[in-house]
């Protein structure tokens, strides 16, 4: 596969554009969606600035118990956590979701705003999916913060490839993956890298908000013309 990674970027801006439906749309949902249920995980089970503040003062008077108390009485509740923990899981669904939303852009193969939803097709391999890989670059980075980033970016396909294999169990989807970066995982942080000011604007407060209406898609396109190289499904 040849790579080039300024000629993605400018085919992956020109989608922005002439794609219908609008990627920019899917994303404005899919990043709405996100911050809707970022909001909702900080009042489940974060800690308000006014408890931190009472906790400090406490401590700042040598009432080392009362500031205890106050910050046990504010621990969430073990429903809180398990609503927190479903959130979770529905992003992780719509993120596939919006995975597959690219890929159909890419590929001209009816692109819908729907197809955020598809993802709940396969809810449990998509979570067993994330839930493995996860354990996998875990276990990895308990050697040092290099091997975990290399682990990420080699299983950095396994997604794609459940997308367009449904029939693939979970480690099939990884060994895949291995196989298709064996050797590439350099390109992908160069083309991570490339990114590094765009994705740090977007935590930048409230504009960071805007920012993410580009960033999203085009950070998603230009990953799934890498991966429709990878793959073989476009040959350049």
């Amino acid at each position: 596969m040849k790579y080039d990674r300024p000629y993605l970027k400018m085919q992956a801006k020109g989608l922005l554009s002439a794609a219908r439906p609008s990627p920019i749309a899917a994303g404005a949902i899919y990043v709405a969606l996100s911050a809707l249920m970022s909001f909702l995980s900080a009042r489940l089970v974060g800690v308000s600035y006014e408890t931190v503040e009472r906790a400090v003062r406490f401590l700042e008077q040598g009432n080392t118990e009362y500031a205890l108390s106050v910050l046990t009485a504010s621990q969430p509740t073990p429903s809180a956590w398990a609503i927190n923990l479903m959130l979770e899981l529905v992003m992780w669904i719509v993120g596939v979701g919006f995975t597959i939303f690219v890929l159909n852009t890419l590929r001209g193969t009816g692109a819908a705003l729907g197809n955020l939803l598809d993802g709940f097709g396969f809810f449990w391999r998509i979570i067993l999916l994330n839930l493995v890989t996860g354990i996998f670059i875990a276990l990895w980075s308990l050697l040092l913060i290099v091997p975990g980033i290399i682990a990420a970016y080699r299983y950095s396909m396994a997604t794609y490839v459940l997308i367009d294999h449904p029939d693939y169990g979970v480690m099939d989807c990884i060994r895949e993956s291995k196989r298709l970066t064996a050797g590439r995982k350099g390109e992908l942080f160069e083309l991570d890298l490339s990114f590094l000011g765009w994705l740090l604007l977007t935590g930048l407060p409230y504009v960071g908000y805007l920012v993410s209406l580009w960033v999203t898609p085009y950070y998603a396109l230009t990953h799934g013309m890498y991966y429709e190289r990878l793959s073989g499904h476009v040959m350049e």
